[in-house]
């Protein structure tokens, strides 16, 4: 059993990187300082599981290689090369976000934060790790493995731990000359606390909160009827309707979602992927 204790910044970092040495991870993002790639690596990982993501992280980068192949794909290519990763909207954000690129920056993702997080699908969070992973910048930032490292170390006994609070930490103890490698460490010792602990530390998060099963869900039916619209373009509210054996009520608010979110646009009766 992990036990957590109240310790000294530099007794913190040494524990850190005493665990990085001896137990750190290699990803293929891991392997590159490519802002393009590490946008891509850093999206996928976005609610979902790594070894999900290696599965489709060369793929991608395969078919589209770089912020112009992307700009330039229709918004199908892009869908079928990513189905199998879920929450699709993060698919939409990558396209948008490398129009913008394109457009506004001649093609070079942009250091400033800011600007960073002004981008589609791109939060605090996201912005962070890419000016540490890409630019080598010292930005503090809070995601699920870093939060777990903070909450275990420095709140042992404390509920409902608020981001704001962490994220001072954060800032106070990241190693200014390696910061890249520190956020990798943090994750390290976060994804081992995941395994080994005998409670999950995030659940004493403020922010915490218990994903609802996918099985049967919104959220499922939602993903079929895109995945759907990937294969035939074009469908009509009646004939989803009969393919899920649904009534047409149900189907409504989820077509109205998809358009509104710019997945699908409406012509007459029949909707059609963008």
């Amino acid at each position: 059993m992990l036990c957590a204790v109240l310790m000294s910044d530099a007794l913190f970092r040494k524990v850190i990187w005493r665990h990085f040495r001896a137990y750190r991870r290699d990803f293929p993002w891991r392997r590159t300082k490519d802002p393009y790639h590490i946008l891509v690596s850093e999206v996928m990982l976005q609610q979902t599981q790594t070894q999900r993501v290696i599965q489709k992280y060369g793929e991608f980068l395969t078919r589209f290689p770089n912020f112009k192949t992307l700009a330039h794909a229709r918004l199908s290519q892009v869908f079928r090369v990513w189905q199998g990763m879920g929450y699709n909207r993060r698919a939409l954000a990558l396209k948008r976000l490398a129009v913008i690129v394109v457009r506004d920056y001649k093609g070079r993702l942009p250091q400033d934060l800011e600007q960073l997080v002004a981008l589609p699908g791109v939060g605090n969070a996201t912005a962070g790790a890419i000016c540490a992973f890409a630019f080598n910048k010292p930005v503090p930032f809070i995601e699920t493995n870093i939060r777990r490292v903070y909450i275990h170390f420095f709140f042992p006994q404390k509920r409902k731990v608020q981001d704001a609070d962490i994220l001072k930490l954060v800032a106070r103890t990241i190693d200014m000359r390696y910061p890249r490698e520190w956020f990798w460490a943090l994750m390290d010792y976060g994804a081992m606390l995941a395994v080994r602990s005998s409670q999950n530390p995030n659940r004493r998060s403020l922010h915490y909160r218990k994903q609802t099963p996918f099985m049967g869900s919104r959220r499922q039916l939602r993903g079929k009827i895109l995945k759907l619209f990937i294969i035939e373009q074009k469908l009509s509210a009646k004939t989803l309707a009969h393919r899920f054996q649904k009534p047409i009520g149900e189907l409504k608010p989820i077509l109205k979602a998809l358009a509104t979110e710019g997945f699908i646009r409406q012509k007459a009766e029949d909707f059609t992927l963008v």
